[in-house]
């Protein structure tokens, strides 16, 4: 007894789930939060197999070019770049978290006490790291991962899968939402800077006053504390800050889509 096995239908349906896969792979290593490097590759890489299983079945089905062809080379390159921009939008706001620590640290005299970052793989001030999980925190609690995931869904139908959904465009204001990443820390880091200015000033005026005044004795103490204070009292600032800033964020990943 002879069973013939019919690959092609089975090469085809797995074409189906290919393609949305590229996409979504790249999303998700770049997404906030899981794109970490503290979160195993495997778990990322069962995320997005299962997030595949779920968005592929209701997408509109096109015709594909084959993998390895040339065409799909560019195709494959065209959906990374979907996939990561569409993560890369929501990531600037906890770099400019991060950005409004490290400032604020620098200031306070605290840049040498840093952190290994294990989402980044670099060392950053503590403070920072502390913005950035608190950040994260906040995020979550949004469900903006869902949020998230609901965009990456809807992507597939405003840049489909045949069509080239990085358009001049797109890329323009891409570039221009970058700069919102130095607002952002500015806003975050601007109470706390302020505050240690007026006491550098201060300072200031008293040497001159008392030049025997011992500044590096007396002005490191009462900068940090000040900081801390500082950054206590505007805790509340700073939780609403950053829950604006992922709201501008994912409203601008939902504006390119309708581009």
């Amino acid at each position: 007894m002879t069973i013939n096995i019919q690959l092609t239908p089975v090469i085809e349906q797995l074409t189906t789930y290919i393609w949305p896969f590229v996409r979504i792979g790249a999303f998700v290593m770049v997404m906030p939060v899981v794109g970490g490097s503290f979160v195993p590759t495997k778990v990322r890489l069962l995320l997005a197999i299962g997030l595949t299983g779920v968005i592929a079945p209701v997408i509109p089905t096109a015709s594909t070019p084959e993998v390895l062809s040339v065409a799909g080379l560019v195709m494959i390159t065209e959906e990374i770049a979907i996939g990561v921009v569409l993560g890369f939008l929501v990531q600037l706001v906890f770099d400019a978290v991060a950005l409004g620590g490290q400032i604020i640290a620098m200031s306070m005299g605290l840049g040498f006490a840093v952190f290994l970052d294990k989402a980044r793989g670099v060392n950053v001030p503590v403070l920072g790291q502390m913005f950035l999980m608190l950040a994260m925190l906040v995020f979550l609690s949004m469900d903006g991962h869902l949020a998230l995931i609901q965009l990456l869904a809807r992507s597939f139908l405003a840049w489909p899968l045949t069509g080239h959904g990085l358009s001049t465009e797109v890329i323009g204001e891409l570039l221009q939402w970058t700069s919102q990443l130095f607002i952002f820390a500015l806003k975050v880091a601007l109470p706390a800077i302020t505050a240690i200015l007026v006491v550098n000033l201060a300072f200031g005026t008293m040497s001159r006053a008392a030049p025997t005044l011992n500044l590096f004795a007396v002005g490191f103490p009462v900068s940090m504390l000040l900081g801390f204070t500082v950054i206590f009292l505007n805790m509340d600032v700073f939780l609403q800050n950053t829950m604006s800033f992922i709201s501008i964020s994912l409203s601008a990943v939902a504006d390119l889509l309708d581009l």
